[in-house]
């Protein structure tokens, strides 16, 4: 059966950072390169998105949006029908993004020189402002055990030095696909209890679960976590719509949403009109059952990518449980980074992700997104297969 998702559409030429930048930074071909970096997808938004953009353009008139509470309740409602999580309206800050919420946690909560965690290898960007705020980056490195990555807080314990103030938490795990137990969260809860440590938890992927699994949302894993927790999530990465720039940094306890509040006057910062309304349109049912179909679509990309990837001698896709992202490690074949990275960008015409970028941990990775028609993952497939051809 025909999937709505399958669907080419050529977006090169578009303004398209996936697409028009991979031979610049990757030295990938644009012509008939395979995009498989930057973490959007190649699927349309939901009807219900490009309906209410059409009813905006259609008014024409692009002024100043008024009368929030409509777009708060649309979060309130998501939250608690998809994630049993219960959500006030003062609760909610809207931030250009979830990078830009990353930014405005290190700036609200840090001074120059303290220390923020980071459990890595993990999401590149929270290294790029942390370090570009003069914080220092804290690597407490993830364990592999059984193929998959788990956290070790006697050693993360032994590593502090009393300057951290802040833990950054992806969860669900990109680039590693881990949906984090209950028992997970709670850990790192204590561990920011133990030292003091605002602890933000990115959730962005947190609609981007495979069958199987379930997502647990940290405030209803550890309450006792909340007057210190800042929780960010987004309908960007859920509908594809990163474009819109808009995000939700939610913060239960008074005191911190104070602070945050004083950050944001200061900085001047207000949304878009437009990242509102297509939160709206899309944090509703029409929503998501496009989500649901998305979902099962995403998971045969996600089995088919893994079979074919895994079949090449010495190289493993990382189980996931969530996210459109498969973390690979090449270090089986004995190649060198330069080597297997330099078969996939040249020989198999393949932009993704450089596993270093990710931090400790991640050397002997990349990262490909499969968000993409199935014929593209199978073509990316056929390509690897190809272009490790002489370890069959």
């Amino acid at each position: 059966m025909t999937s709505q998702f399958d669907e080419e559409i050529d977006r090169r030429g578009s303004h398209c950072v996936k697409w028009d930048m991979m031979d610049t930074l990757y030295g990938v071909p644009k012509d008939d390169g395979l995009a498989m970096w930057v973490a959007d997808m190649d699927f349309r938004p939901p009807a219900c998105v490009t309906d209410k953009l059409r009813e905006v353009l259609d008014h024409g008139v692009f002024g100043y949006f008024g009368n929030d509470g409509p777009y708060l309740d649309a979060i309130r409602w998501w939250m608690d029908e998809r994630h049993g999580w219960t959500v006030e309206r003062d609760w909610i800050f809207s931030t250009h993004g979830l990078v830009n919420g990353t930014a405005m946690c290190v700036d609200a909560f840090t001074q120059p020189g303290d220390g923020v965690v980071l459990f890595t290898p993990v999401y590149h960007a929270f290294a790029r402002v942390i370090k570009a705020a003069n914080r220092q980056v804290v690597e407490c490195a993830l364990t592999m055990t059984d193929g998959r990555y788990e956290m070790d807080f006697e050693a993360y314990d032994a590593q502090m030095t009393g300057t951290e103030r802040m833990v950054i938490l992806c969860s669900p795990h990109n680039p590693g696909g881990r949906v984090w137990s209950k028992a997970e969260l709670q850990a790192v809860a204590a561990f920011a209890k133990r030292h003091d440590l605002i602890l933000v938890s990115d959730e962005i992927h947190h609609d981007l679960v495979m069958p199987g699994n379930t997502h647990i949302p940290m405030p209803l894993a550890d309450e006792s976590c909340l007057d210190r927790l800042v929780m960010m999530t987004a309908t960007t990465k859920t509908f594809n719509i990163a474009g819109s720039h808009i995000g939700n940094v939610i913060i239960p306890d008074p005191e911190l949403r104070a602070r945050f509040a004083k950050r944001m006057a200061a900085l001047g910062m207000s949304p878009n009109s437009f990242g509102l309304f297509t939160a709206m349109a899309a944090y509703s049912p029409a929503g998501a059952a496009w989500l649901d179909e998305l979902v099962d679509y995403l998971d045969g990309n996600r089995r088919l990518f893994d079979d074919m990837v895994n079949a090449i001698p010495g190289v493993t896709s990382m189980p996931m449980q969530a996210t459109y992202l498969a973390w690979v490690d090449f270090a089986g074949t004995g190649m060198e980074p330069a080597e297997f990275t330099r078969r996939v960008e040249k020989d198999a015409r393949i932009a993704a992700n450089h596993g270093p970028t990710f931090g400790t941990g991640g050397e002997s990775f990349l990262r490909f997104n499969f968000a993409t028609p199935r014929s593209r993952v199978i073509e990316a497939g056929e390509r690897l297969q190809a272009a490790f051809r002489d370890l069959q």
